[in-house]
């Protein structure tokens, strides 16, 4: 079969390598949809934490069931997702149920190779039925699900103000799955295209200009005065994390589902007055993902409105790197294979 390897950071290589073979637990998987998401640009970038090459990208993926061992209640042929967060189930994590944290976790296309292959080989209950659901629907579970982890964790009540930083894909799923729980949903972004994106496409009420000189003034109008609640950062980028702390209401929560690299900065008798909650929110779990193929189901949530981009996948090496300049306007790439 064929595959694109991330040789290193800026370059791509179609190689040819083996189809797998079935194993005990495992399932194969057909792959027919990639999506592109941020930590596949950071990779290429050279800038993703917890990162090596060369390595094999994608994780964002669904296609069809040809084989599995221990898989009750699948049927091959069927058209499937699955949970690309691989666990341990035994760790302390795992233990409470937090599989999406492990603390032996290996990521397909992170830590593993991943997707960008004709065929995959599996964890069998990293399964997920695709329940009448598109190909397209599918593949956008995966950072869909990370948006309504971040989401579940900030435990978004409703009527609340949501400051979301961030209109990228996992943005965007924040926003979603924060209206969804009935908050009031602030964006905020750099990308004025991004934040008409959010207004047009997502009736999102509210979206503020990053570079604004009165960020904090613009918050407090919107907020009759009280500012934000919630606030989550989507952007992985250490400025705008730091920037955000200070747009928290007293009692208020900051939830960071973007990460980068470096340290966190915050002012600690500001922090500490407004008896504030700082939380990390990573990946997802079955939880999340049943969630976001039920709104699907129900058309609370549209994600295939975010496919600005879509490639066979003999283009993905020459397109790829245009996909991370921003006047290209892309918001999700999809890549289609094996049709």
């Amino acid at each position: 079969m064929e595959t694109l390897v991330c040789t290193t950071p800026g370059q791509f290589e179609y190689r040819p390598g083996l189809k797998p073979e079935l194993t005990p637990g495992h399932a194969i998987v057909k792959i027919q949809r990639i999506g592109i998401c941020g930590t596949d640009l950071h990779a290429f970038e050279g800038t993703q934490p917890f990162f090596e090459y060369p390595r094999i990208l994608g994780h964002e993926l669904a296609g069809e069931l040809v084989d599995f061992d221990d898989a009750p209640g699948f049927q091959k042929g069927e058209r499937i997702t699955f949970m690309p967060y691989f666990y341990c189930g035994t760790c302390v994590a795992c233990r409470a149920g937090k599989t999406n944290c492990c603390a032996q976790l290996r990521v397909s296309g992170v830590h593993i190779d991943g997707g960008m292959v004709e065929y995959l080989s599996v964890p069998s209950y990293s399964l997920i039925h695709g329940d009448g659901l598109s190909l397209d629907e599918l593949a956008l579970a995966e950072p869909l699900s990370i948006g309504a982890h971040g989401i579940r964790r900030a435990d978004v009540q409703p009527g609340e103000f949501v400051l979301v930083v961030g209109a990228g894909p996992i943005g965007l799923g924040v926003m979603e799955f924060a209206r969804i729980a009935g908050g009031q949903v602030i964006a905020m972004d750099v990308n004025e295209s991004r934040l008409a994106f959010c207004r047009e496409k997502l009736r999102v009420p509210y979206t503020i200009d990053a570079r604004s000189a009165d960020v904090a003034e613009q918050l407090r109008e919107i907020t009759n005065g009280d500012m934000p609640t919630v606030i989550v950062d989507a952007t992985g980028n250490r400025t705008a994390i730091n920037n955000a702390f200070p747009y928290m209401a007293h009692g208020g929560r900051y939830v960071l589902v973007g990460l980068q690299r470096g340290d966190v900065s915050l002012s600690h008798p500001e922090f500490h007055k407004r008896e504030a909650t700082l939380m990390s929110s990573r990946n997802a779990t079955r939880q999340d993902f049943e969630h976001v193929l039920a709104c699907q189901k129900k058309g609370l949530i549209d994600p295939v409105t975010y496919i600005t981009h879509r490639v066979q996948f003999g283009q993905v090496r020459d397109e790829f790197a245009g996909w991370l300049n921003p006047a290209n306007g892309v918001i999700k790439a999809m890549v289609e294979l094996n049709n």
